[in-house]
């Protein structure tokens, strides 16, 4: 009874929007995505358009049980108790918590660094607030990227120094994975686990979404068996996309590979959590209507305070802040 009720409950990864030739451009998304298809677990694919920066997102529907990404432990944790463990038998292994913390901190760091703060920033824009209307999109992608500025402790006497360590760090990550995967098809015991599901949402993100001036990217295809590695498990996994000719290594056309269909319709979304959920899960839907009114009087305030700052202001804007490199 219980083998039944499992196969006929519908299993729904909610993400942000598909791009750069990915199901989903957002790391966090995408690796959840991938644990799912390392798992062997049928499930269906939507899109959560709005509140592109809530933390809540991913999420994971399994009948009327919801996993967030925001829940303790994030939500790869949260998958492994609710589709099951690929961890079993591997993270007992002495090289799996260094293994873990490397990719979960210096590699999470450095592709965060790259997308919010990095000289090219247009990718993040892309990911999380290309469909908001521009002024909205503007005033949340700087508060992210000041976020990201003081969780690094980036200021502009240290911005160098910081830039060497983070870099740094990345490409002893991306040595020490290079030797430990050689020419394995998985990162331990030749057998999938959730750092592989990490590693390659972070290196599919790095090789398609970042452009070819990035030094992550940069640094990430001088290893040619990492390479193979992504190219190998994203046929596998997402599926072949079409090629570029200006991409060696991926295409850019948008993937249509899912499991089980999927809708990038808001209204669809909507009218599915109309069900009974939890008190938590109605607050938040509270908040939805507002949402315009929110962002409006940030834009305003946002407006407002950038009119009145003089050189000495706390809010400290790079010359290219305003400029996404779009010449139309």
């Amino acid at each position: 009874m219980e083998s039944s009720n499992e196969s006929s409950r519908r299993n729904t990864l909610v993400v942000r929007k598909p791009c750069f030739g990915l199901p989903t451009g957002c790391p966090q998304s995408l690796s959840a995505y991938i644990y799912l298809k390392l798992s062997q677990l049928p499930f269906h694919l939507d899109y959560h358009l709005n509140y592109p920066d809530s933390d809540k997102i991913p999420y994971f529907e399994a009948g009327d049980c919801v996993t967030y990404n925001n829940e303790k432990d994030g939500i790869i944790e949260g998958l492994k108790k609710e589709v099951g463990d690929l961890d079993v038998g591997v993270s007992s292994l002495p090289e799996w918590i260094p293994t873990k913390v490397m990719l979960t901190t210096w590699l999470a760091d450095a592709l965060e660094y790259e997308l919010w703060v990095g000289c090219d920033t247009t990718s993040a824009y892309i990911i999380y607030y290309s469909d908001l209307p521009w002024p909205i999109g503007k005033v949340l992608f700087l508060k992210k990227a000041h976020w990201v500025k003081q969780k690094h402790e980036i200021s502009k006497d240290n911005a160098e120094v910081k830039e060497e360590e983070i870099y740094g760090r990345a490409n002893s990550a991306y040595d020490a994975l290079s030797t430990m995967i050689g020419e394995e098809n998985y990162v331990f015991e030749n057998r999938p686990s959730s750092l592989d599901a990490i590693f390659l949402a972070h290196a599919l993100v790095v090789l398609q979404a970042l452009p070819e001036s990035s030094i992550l990217r940069t640094n990430f295809s001088k290893h040619a068996n990492l390479v193979r590695y992504v190219q190998q498990r994203k046929v596998e996994l997402i599926g072949a996309a079409g090629t570029s000719p200006n991409d060696p290594y991926f295409g850019t056309a948008a993937s249509s590979s899912t499991s089980g269909g999927r809708s990038t319709s808001s209204s669809k979304f909507k009218s599915k959590h109309k069900k009974e959920q939890t008190k938590e899960e109605k607050t938040y839907r509270r908040r939805a209507k507002y949402f315009v009114v929110a962002q409006v009087v940030a834009v305003v305030l946002f407006l407002s305070i950038m009119s009145g700052f003089s050189g000495d202001g706390e809010l400290e804007l790079d010359d290219g802040d305003l400029d996404y490199g779009y010449d139309e």
